[in-house]
Parts: C-alpha cells; structure tokens; sequence
C-alpha cells in the first residue's frame, strides 16, 4: 500500500461491517491507527481481528450524545487528536408512506441525521485544523424511490450538512465532503429481507438497475474515501463523491 495516511488518526463510525469496515481496513493497510465504533461489541471484536493491531473498537451508539462525548475520549486517550473522521453509521429502514410508523421515522432519523450531526460536533475539540470529514449519504439523496421516503430524507439532510458544515470549519481548514454511493454488496440486505435467498434476489435486482449492472464492492468505496481523507483531495471540500454505477445520470 502507498501508506497515505502513515502516522495518521481516523475515527469511522459504524466501522464493524460493511462500507465502515472496508474503509477501517484499508486505512489500517495505509499507516493509519484506526478506532472503530458499533452498537454491537461481538461484531466489533471480530471487526477489530480483521483490522489489525492498528485497530480500537470502541461500543457506543452515535444517537446518543453521552456515547459519543464517551467514544471520542477514548479515542483522544488512545491515539490523541484525529485526523479524518468518517461519519458512517446507518440504518436502512424502509416501507410505503402509508404504513411507516413513528418508531421507524425515529430509528432512521435518529441514528442516520441526528447521529451524523453529532458526530461531528462532538469530533470538534478533538479534530486536527485541516482534518477531513467524510459523510456518507447515498444517490437516493437526490432521486424519489418507492419506499425510501425517510430514508432518502435523511440522506439527502447528510448531503446538507457536508456543505453547511464546510462553511462554518473554513477557519479550521477542516473540509467536509460527502461520499455518496448507489447499491453496495453489504449485509443490509439481510435486514430488510427474510432469509438469504431473498438478500441475494433484492441485491441482484438492485445491481439491474445500475447501467453497468452490478452493485459496488465495499472495497471500492473504501478507495474512494482514502481519496478523500488524503491529501490527494485537498481542494476538494462542501460537495460529494458520486460512486452509483451511473444509476443517477445514464
């Protein structure tokens, strides 16, 4: 690897599968001293094998701002100040307008909106000036899907606050930018469907709606964000990285 975050500090919530977990591997493998966090500590111990000795996994639930104050200490404890962090904890709930209940609307609101503004502010006294700040959100930000109200809702507010939160972390040199992805290979699937017959059958036809006909490996976001968190991206600031297969434009 090119190790273009040797001797750096990242910081990836939502980091024990899926995107959060490609992207903590990989900035393990490029120098970095990785602290992960999850609602699941049995899933983040085996994250934790996976990354390496260069890993910290700490539990925590980015809704709750005790936890985050907490996972933010201990990361400052561990490896000092930050030099990325990636806001990547998330939910996918899903269903018709006309059935969505108040517990969903929370769920999704609290952990993928309110967990990302948080996160961020509470990564403030901690954040080295010039850190990068990466937001996941997702190409339904800006497209009406059936079923995906809230959820895109959401997304489309990550979108938001990486252009808000630019602004106001100018004098810091701090950028923020939003990593947006169309259909990615994780276990989201499962959560949303019945067994893995039907994961495999929602994520193929999910791959047929792209142009290229497949859905995104989590490795290839994890590239993207090493871009981002890199000094290869440093004019780059208050817009979004687009990987969707071409499923928004073509």
């Amino acid at each position: 690897m090119s190790q273009k975050l040797k001797n750096k500090v990242a910081v990836v919530t939502g980091g024990s599968s899926g995107i959060g977990l490609a992207i903590a591997k990989r900035f393990a493998q490029e120098g970095a001293q990785v602290a992960i966090t999850g609602r699941n500590q049995k899933s983040i111990d085996q994250a934790i094998a996976e990354i390496g000795p260069n890993g910290l996994g700490i539990q925590g639930d980015v809704s709750k701002l005790d936890d985050l104050t907490r996972i933010y200490q201990t990361v400052a404890d561990h490896f000092g100040k930050v030099d990325t962090l990636i806001v990547n904890a998330g939910v996918y709930v899903v269903g018709p307008l006309a059935d969505f209940t108040e517990e969903q609307f929370d769920q999704v609101s609290d952990i993928n909106f309110k967990g990302a503004f948080f996160s961020v502010q509470k990564a403030l006294p901690v954040l080295n000036d010039g850190a990068s700040v990466v937001l996941l959100s997702s190409m339904v930000n800006s497209k009406g899907i059936p079923n995906h109200a809230a959820y895109a809702a959401t997304k489309a507010a990550v979108r938001s606050l990486a252009r808000s939160f630019s602004v106001e972390l100018l004098d810091r040199k701090i950028r923020v930018n939003a990593l947006t992805p169309g259909p990615v290979n994780t276990p989201v699937f499962a959560t949303v469907t019945d067994s893995p017959e039907g994961a495999a059958a929602m994520m193929e036809a999910m791959g047929n709606f792209t142009p290229v006909k497949r859905v995104a490996q989590p490795e290839e976001l994890a590239a993207a964000a090493l871009y981002l968190a890199s000094d290869d991206s440093t004019f780059m600031l208050g817009t979004e990285l687009l990987l969707d297969g071409g499923l928004r434009d073509l």
